[in-house]
Parts: structure tokens; sequence; C-alpha cells
């Protein structure tokens, strides 16, 4: 059983003007040129390299860490490397005004803990600040007080997550109907 409640160090991803970033799309996440990669452990050195101020990201994340993003985070292609990235980085989880629709779909079929939270660019984080989510909640606390509440995950995308990932849940519920 994975954890329902992620702790972490945060990275809110802001311009150099230190307002939200909207509308990152797939190609700012992982540009098309590394698209020959396949290999999953190899993507996440390139996690945001195409993100002007955030091309350094891969060297300074560190597993266990949480990302928090603007509007439309994944707008764009259907290109999963997208999340596959973070995957390979250990991100923990990322909280997101809102998802592009079929980087949500990815990210949820991956196992990759994601959460809607309008409003959380109002609540003062800033880099590495630590909080912890409860993901059947919503509930996301710093030094252990509630700031906010995003979306809670729904009950299938905490399967999925528990699971591992939509292949593995497949197989889970195809066991309980032997």
């Amino acid at each position: 059983m994975r954890e329902k409640i992620i702790e972490g160090r945060i990275w809110v991803l802001t311009g150099s003007d230190g307002r939200i970033i909207d509308d990152i799309d797939t190609d700012m996440i992982f540009h098309n040129k590394h698209l020959h990669i396949t290999d999953i452990s190899e993507m996440g050195k390139h996690a945001l390299g195409n993100l002007e101020g955030w091309e350094d990201f891969p060297e300074k994340a560190e597993k266990g860490d949480i990302i928090i993003v603007g509007k439309n985070f994944g707008a764009g292609s259907s290109r999963q490397q997208a999340v596959d990235c973070f995957i390979s980085l250990g991100i923990k989880a990322i909280i997101a005004e809102s998802f592009g629709a079929i980087y949500k779909r990815n990210a949820i079929n991956s196992g990759l803990a994601i959460l809607e939270c309008p409003g959380i660019f109002g609540v003062g984080l800033k880099n590495g600040d630590f909080i912890s989510v409860n993901l059947e909640t919503g509930s996301i606390k710093k030094d252990g007080e509630e700031i906010i509440k995003a979306r809670p995950m729904s009950s299938v995308q905490m399967d999925i997550y528990q699971a591992g990932n939509l292949f593995e849940y497949g197989k889970s519920m195809g066991q309980q109907q032997d």
C-alpha cells in the first residue's frame, strides 16, 4: 500500500518575475528532441529542460519532492514522457491549479499522485517549504496547520495510485474475479 499522506519539500514553478507560470505544455516539460529516450530511468534528467529558468531542475530535485504548478499544466500533446520524467526523478506529487486533460489522464494512469488545487498560489508557499498532503481529503498542511484544501483523489484515482498504475490496477481487478 502506498502512503495516503505525502510529505515533502516543494518546488513552486514561477517565472523570473516571481509570478506563477500557467500553460506549461508537454514540450516545456519534456522537449521533443528527447523523444528517442525510451528508458524511464533516463527521462528525469530532461524534466523541465525546455522551461525558461527551470532547465537545471533535475540537478536540484530530490526523490520525494512535490511540485506546485499553475493552470493548465501539461497542456498540449499526449506525450507520456512528460509524466514519466517526474516519476524518474522520484517526484511524489504534483499539485496544480488545473491540469491539461490528457496530461491528467496520463498521470493518473501512471500512478503519479496529482491533485487540483485552485488558489494554491495564494497561500504563500515558496521553494523549499515542507508540506504534507492528504490525498484522500485534499488537506494541505504546512507546519502542521491546514493552509488550503485541494480536490481529493477520486476513489478510482486512489485505487490506481495504490496499485501503482492502471496496468497493476487492472491485474488486481482480474485477480479478484478469479
